[in-house]
């Protein structure tokens, strides 16, 4: 049973939205800080959202005033809501726990931000 399926990518113009989700393995879900990461053609994976068990929430500098980051318990989902996308928003999506511990990743979700 994979532990994280994200979904929710897609293509969008600039100064569009999008919001991503991400089923979560329940065991992994309840107790763990999870984070939204990103990986672009070349680049290096990076976090841009973490939320904790109780709700608090950070970002990273790219992406903050933009993105919001969320948790629904009952739907064992975290969700991205991305506001006013830009080109260099595109790349992969995943979700995973936030420090990330070795483990499998999901498959990610294309975010395509273009004109």
């Amino acid at each position: 049973q994979a532990q994280f399926v994200e979904s929710g990518g897609g293509l969008v113009q600039p100064g569009g939205s999008l919001k991503l989700s991400c089923l979560v393995a329940e065991d992994i879900f309840k107790d763990n800080t999870m984070g939204w990461y990103r990986q672009a053609p070349g680049k290096q994976r990076e976090w841009v959202a973490i939320i904790l068990p109780e709700g608090s929430t950070k970002y990273s500098d790219s992406v903050k005033g933009r993105f919001a980051i969320s948790r629904d318990a009952a739907k064992k989902t975290v969700y991205l809501q991305m506001n006013t996308l830009i080109r260099d928003d595109t790349a992969v999506y995943y979700c995973n726990r936030f420090p990330w511990q070795p483990g499998p990743w999901g498959q990610g979700t294309q975010v395509t931000v273009s004109s």
